[in-house]
């Protein structure tokens, strides 16, 4: 990936002899035998701990794990994943089993590191309780939010906690600040011509997303199966394509602002249809306001590859979220394939891509071409709000 120049806060921040309370996002996925099965997001806030750590200071790291409900479970324990944290970091980790006994904390030296335990195993976490919030700063003398993917939740450890620091004490690790440079970068400085790719299979779940993009962007190119609701509202014929009748008034209302506002929607022109939903299924291609009764659109057909890959070449900034079709299922996977392989070369040109996260970063991940893009998002919920316009809590509070 494209590496950013900035010089951040935490670059001229001494950390000698201060613990340090770090909010990561460690919530990784792991097998049934507790191995952490991708650790995209662990490698992510290394940089930070490193910073740290190399300048004297010991690092308390918090996070949460899946949705425990009610207290402590085995399979959401934190401490499945020491080994590959110990790995990245290269150096040991302490781990703390309960995340309230400051103790440990207490007694960490100089380039140490301590993990805590599943902060959702208390209720307190979620419902942002002040006390459970005060516990956990009483840990360190400075507060580091690194973790954009719960940035948009008003929990106890990532916009509660950081009031008990002073404003020069609390600050974003470099995943956030990362995260929130690509963004604005996109939002509200984009070299244009400026593209969105919005995928995904409903238009209910990317309404505000799509309605914020008309003020920014000079096009956007529509695929995934929103694109049946779209199709049906205009009066095409989409087959047992997944679709949503009630948003036909809401995808017509935004097909007029585009027109109003000038902004170009993009449809794939053909589909790759199945008879099924199963990665055995017969296929076709057929136009996509023409997919006969009994077949059902799962990708964007040859021409609509080659329509989106010479739209995409065009353009200076892309922002995509969601993939085009069901590219889990290697047969409906190279309409999705097509249109990153285009971002990619879109970038090699001089294009700002950034990856939504998610579904998104998986699919560009599958086919090898995550370091070809600008920017991979680590966060899903929290990027769709901050695209939406929304104030993120992890954001406002460290910048208030």
């Amino acid at each position: 990936m494209t590496e950013m120049k900035t010089t951040y806060p935490i670059d001229n921040y001494n950390f000698a002899g201060k613990r340090v309370v770090i909010r990561v996002d460690f919530n990784v996925p792991l097998d049934a035998s507790g191995h952490v099965t991708d650790d995209t997001r662990i490698r992510a806030a290394i940089p930070t701990i490193k910073r740290v750590l190399s300048s004297g200071g010991s690092a308390i790291l918090m996070s949460h794990l899946g949705r425990p409900k009610g207290g402590p479970e085995a399979k959401y324990s934190l401490r499945q994943i020491l080994p590959t944290l110990e790995r990245l970091l290269g150096t040991p980790v302490q781990f703390a089993s309960d995340c309230m006994d400051g103790a440990a904390a207490g007694a960490l030296k100089p380039g140490e590191v301590l993990l805590l335990e599943n902060l959702r195993f208390y209720a307190g976490e979620e419902k942002g309780d002040k006390e459970f919030a005060k516990k956990l700063a009483s840990y360190g003398d400075v507060y580091i939010n690194d973790a954009f993917g719960t940035a948009h939740r008003a929990h106890a450890s990532t916009a509660i906690i950081a009031d008990y620091f002073k404003p020069q004490d609390r600050l974003f690790g470099y995943v956030m600040e990362g995260e929130l440079e690509a963004i604005d970068k996109v939002m509200r400085h984009p070299a244009r011509p400026f593209a969105a790719i919005v995928g995904g299979s409903k238009v209910s779940t990317k309404i505000a997303i799509l309605e914020n993009l008309l003020d920014k962007v000079d096009s956007i190119v529509i695929g995934g199966g929103m694109t049946y609701t779209f199709e049906a509202a205009m009066g095409g014929k989409v087959g047992n394509s997944i679709c949503e009748p009630e948003m036909f008034p809401t995808a017509l209302d935004i097909l007029k602002k585009a027109a109003d506002r000038g902004v170009k929607l993009i449809f794939s022109p053909d589909t790759l249809a199945a008879d099924a939903f199963t990665a055995d299924a017969r296929t076709r291609l057929v136009p996509s306001d023409d997919i006969p009764d009994g077949w059902q659109g799962l990708d964007i057909g040859d021409d609509g590859k080659e329509l989106f890959r010479e739209h995409l070449l065009g353009c200076k900034t892309i922002l995509w979220n969601g993939p085009v079709g069901v590219f889990e299922m290697d047969k409906f996977a190279s309409g999705s394939h097509a249109v990153a392989q285009a971002v990619a070369d879109a970038t090699t040109q001089g294009a700002f891509s950034l990856i939504g996260g998610g579904d998104t970063a998986a699919c560009v991940a599958q086919f090898g071409l995550t370091d070809k893009m600008s920017y991979v998002s680590t966060g899903g919920g929290a990027l769709l709000e901050y695209i939406e316009g929304k104030v993120l809590p992890g954001v406002a509070a460290i910048r208030k």
